[in-house]
């Protein structure tokens, strides 16, 4: 970092733009990973020279604050172990989630609304903006939606789910009461900026028009102002109805697809230079990464990790971050093997 400080001083930076901007982006990255670790060193110190303090005065009445400050300084380093952890280059970024039902009908499309509802919950906890982007009702839940997540590092967090959760319970829409095990998907792709260069053309492109669904009020049913977009030539589809204007559904649509082709073309890539990748997503039913269980005992168990919980009711409430902790420690650790064993920095 002292290097590039020092590169931001030469007299002629600016003669190359493309250069210095790289440069200046570099040393922004670098401080906003290293700044937080050395705060928390001096906080670290600091808390230190108080505990002295009340040993050495015999200070009881401050026990109670140095507990307090040490939970809250240890919570913070979890937090910023979790973000040396996230280093792809588009962790940082909010976060589309998109999650469909598999087969099974009803208890599909319920499993979805119950997702919607746990990632609602999550992103709460984490003071993340969440928006609908599309959502497609059917009977008994939701067949399809995607939301934004919006915050710094919620694509970091939430490329963690991306997989088939697969949920096992006694099912309320069967009078008989028998178990039944269902599926849904759960895709997460980077909200990228348009600095970011995905070549759509306009040749492989398919728009269609519809009248909205669901909530939105009577205007969005009047006219034909959702959006479909189909990418033919690798069938990713994606679609939106939460504006009145189909200008806006288009525009929203667009940038939906850009981030997921290319969440498409990096996972294409990835595959190519490994055949097999520690963090690889297999979107195939059957495959899941995690497995609810409600009967006849309760468990929520990952699958990739062996990570698992008893309390099934705290995840559906959004409990999900000792999951995505495991997932991202572990793979992390796959890339530093892979990387010949190099270790990022950790404060």
């Amino acid at each position: 970092m002292r290097e590039l400080e020092r590169k931001t001083e030469q007299p002629d930076l600016w003669q190359d733009r493309e250069r210095a901007e790289g440069i200046l982006t570099r040393l922004k990255s670098l401080k906003r990973r290293f700044e937080p670790w050395q705060k928390l060193r001096a906080e670290v110190a600091d808390l230190a020279e108080l505990y002295e303090l009340a040993v050495a005065e015999e200070e009881g009445d401050l026990e109670e604050e140095i507990a307090g400050t040490a939970a809250d300084l240890g919570r913070t380093y979890t937090q910023l172990q979790q973000r040396e952890w996230m280093s792809g280059e588009h962790d940082a970024a909010s976060c589309y989630l998109t999650v469909h039902a598999g087969a099974g009908g009803t208890e599909a499309c319920d499993w979805v609304a119950m997702l919607l509802r746990l990632y609602s919950r999550w992103a709460e906890r984490h003071r993340f903006g969440v928006e609908i982007i599309d959502l497609t009702e059917a009977e008994g839940g939701v067949k399809s939606v995607t939301t934004e997540v919006s915050g710094e590092f919620a694509f970091g967090f939430l490329r963690a789910e991306s997989g088939i959760h697969r949920l096992v319970r006694i099912s309320p829409f069967d009078a008989s009461k028998r178990r039944h095990t269902t599926f849904a998907s759960v895709a997460a792709s980077p909200v990228i900026d348009d600095s970011i260069d995905v070549e759509i053309r306009p040749e492989d492109l398919r728009v269609d028009t519809y009248r909205s669904s669901g909530a939105g009020g009577q205007h969005v049913n009047k006219t034909d102002s959702a959006v479909r977009m189909t990418h033919l030539p690798t069938g990713i589809v994606v679609q939106c109805q939460n504006e009145r204007s189909q200008h806006k559904n288009r525009a929203t649509a667009m940038k939906v697809l850009r981030s997921r082709l290319y969440d498409h073309y990096a996972e294409q890539q990835r595959a190519e230079r490994r055949d097999l990748e520690a963090d690889k997503r297999d979107i195939s039913w059957g495959n899941q990464i995690r497995s609810y269980v409600f009967q006849p005992y309760t468990m929520v168990k990952d699958h990739r990790t062996k990570f698992e919980v008893g309390n099934v009711q705290a995840v559906m409430d959004g409990a999900i971050d000792p999951f995505i902790t495991e997932y991202l420690k572990q793979a992390s650790g796959s890339r530093r093997a892979a990387n010949g064993g190099s270790a990022g920095a950790s404060g």
